[in-house]
């Protein structure tokens, strides 16, 4: 039965470049969650006829949302729901299901790389019939309607069971719940040589895995493991948990300290990675190396020509103004176009339909390409593990021979998080209307060259974005400054500092920066305006 119930609007649901985050328990308040999925439809319009995927990375909270969710779109008339097995579904696997079934959207329930549990946090990623995110246009009529909604539609009946894979019924919609692996590794499969892969394995090659008790454990475990040939426990923390066993499922130096450490003791295996919560971002290590978002797109970028789908050519490649410029050296060199824009993967989508770009990255340890409309964990790793079947090289060579082609970025990323909201847009305001006097300024080694806003100009839809505060110096370094989208509380700024060599190319990144950052500080007035004398977190 159907029933339309009175709710009371909330007036913080704007989504960011991620959906909509939260803490859980703001998530889990009555009729919040209600809410926000109302609004979606409402937006929409008329549901008849349409098609939506669902799924989640299985954190807290993930299980009743799914079927809040799958109750109120067969109450607002929704045609069919294909449905992850158990309510799993990472965000690139979803995003394939979008495009290869020609569904109008989907929901990923996940806050992609924040930590997880009651006390954690909880997402909402809506996707349009691309498999990606929604142009600005879109999620700003969706908070728009967050803001006046009065009520809500749900159909009441005992939840679904989806730990089978079959076809239901919930009152006229038809739900299809599906093997959430299937599809994504035959896509894979189309994609990479798995011949080559498996012969990599036999030869002995070893690595390592960390799923981080997120979603891409089972995903890995059938790739690497039962399909690749991989040592049984590759797949390290191969179990999605709701609270991710106390893991922050962020893949990088700091949350995944514990694989670091791994790859730089004497029990290191030739390659490792890992995964994000739900599945869209990477970290690639070797033997003692480590290799930064910025240089691995680079290396994607070069190496192409190694992966069976992309043998023909490729059209183009993008960053985000963040991302260090590493490959756009390789995409001069290779006479390919690369775009460079805002954060966030919706820009990304436009360059990949209108068939301007094949690759792209950012420095936030996502990177992918035009075979789905996000970023792509697995993806990534496959094509690492590809270059070194290719090459027989191992991630430290590769990475060096890059540099000495095209040169090295030193570059590092420092977040000032858990700031006063107020403090931090007064911060980025001031700073920017004192960009102009910045030109020409001095500070020892370093001259600017040119201040100002990083504006992004869409040569698609000729939208126009400002996104983030650059100063560039003469001798190519450059600060980004930017406050982040996808936290659940307070305000980050985000300082991005990039320096090119093309001789000195073994130093220590942060004392390659370490003056940058100084400067960084000084011309901010983080210090005076914020209490921190340094950073929470550095990458």
């Amino acid at each position: 039965m159907i029933q339309t119930k009175k709710t009371t609007a909330y007036t913080d649901q704007k989504m960011g470049t991620g959906g909509l985050r939260k803490k859980t328990k703001v998530m889990m308040q009555p009729n919040y969650f209600e809410n926000f999925i109302q609004s979606i439809f409402n937006t929409i319009g008329d549901m008849s006829g349409k098609v939506f995927v669902v799924g989640g990375d299985g954190r807290y909270f993930n299980k009743i949302a799914i079927q809040k969710l799958i109750k109120m779109a067969a109450a607002n008339g929704v045609k069919k729901l294909i449905v992850g097995q158990n309510g799993f579904l990472s965000t690139p696997a979803g995003s394939h299901v979008m495009l290869k079934n020609h569904t109008n959207g989907g929901f990923i329930l996940s806050a992609s790389h924040n930590p997880g549990g009651e006390n954690g946090d909880f997402g909402i990623k809506y996707a349009n019939e691309t498999g990606g995110q929604v142009p600005t246009s879109v999620s700003d009529k969706i908070y728009e309607n967050t803001k006046k909604i009065s009520e809500y539609k749900i159909f009441e009946s005992e939840d679904i069971d989806l730990s089978k894979i079959r076809t239901t019924k919930l009152g006229d919609m038809e739900i299809e719940i599906i093997d959430s692996v299937k599809d994504y590794v035959e896509m894979m499969e189309s994609i990479f040589d798995f011949e080559a892969l498996k012969k990599l394995f036999k030869s002995g090659f070893t690595m390592r895995f960390d799923a981080m008790n997120a979603v891409t454990g089972p995903y890995a475990i059938r790739i690497f493991e039962e399909i690749l040939g991989a040592g049984k426990g590759t797949v390290t923390h191969a179990v999605p948990l709701p609270d991710f066993g106390g893991l922050h499922p962020d893949p990088n130096l700091i949350y995944a300290k514990h694989l670091v450490d791994f790859m730089y003791s004497d029990e290191a295996t030739d390659f490792a990675g890992a995964n994000d919560g739900d599945g869209d971002r990477n970290m690639i290590l070797g033997r003692k190396f480590f290799v930064t978002p910025s240089d691995s797109l680079a290396i994607l970028a070069d190496n192409y020509h190694l992966i069976p789908a992309y043998k023909n050519g490729i059209y183009g490649v993008a960053k985000s103004a963040a991302t260090s410029t590493a490959v756009c050296r390789v995409a001069e060199k290779n006479n390919l176009p690369c775009y460079v824009v805002p954060t966030g993967w919706k820009y990304f989508v436009n360059l990949m339909d209108s068939k301007r770009i094949t690759l792209c990255g950012e420095e936030s340890f996502g990177s992918g390409s035009s075979h789905i409309r996000e970023k792509d964990g697995i993806w990534a790793i496959l094509f690492w593990l590809s270059i070194i079947a290719a090459t027989g090289k191992s991630v430290e060579e590769i990475t060096r021979e890059n540099w000495k082609k095209y040169g090295r970025s030193y570059y590092m990323r420092f977040d000032f998080e858990g700031l006063d909201t107020e403090v931090a847009d007064k911060l980025m305001k001031d700073l920017e209307a004192k960009l102009p006097s910045l030109t020409g300024k001095e500070y020892g080694a370093y001259k600017v060259s040119q201040a100002a806003p990083f504006v992004y100009n869409d040569p698609v839809d000729g939208s126009v974005t400002k996104n983030g505060l650059v100063v560039d110096f003469s001798n190519q370094s450059k600060i980004t400054y930017r406050l982040s989208g996808t936290g659940s509380s307070g305000a980050t700024l985000r300082v991005y500092l990039e320096r090119p060599e093309y001789k000195n190319l073994d130093k220590d990144t942060y004392e390659m920066v370490s003056d940058l950052l100084k400067i960084a500080m000084d011309i901010a007035e983080i210090q005076k305006r914020t209490g921190k004398t340094k950073a929470d977190v550095n990458t």
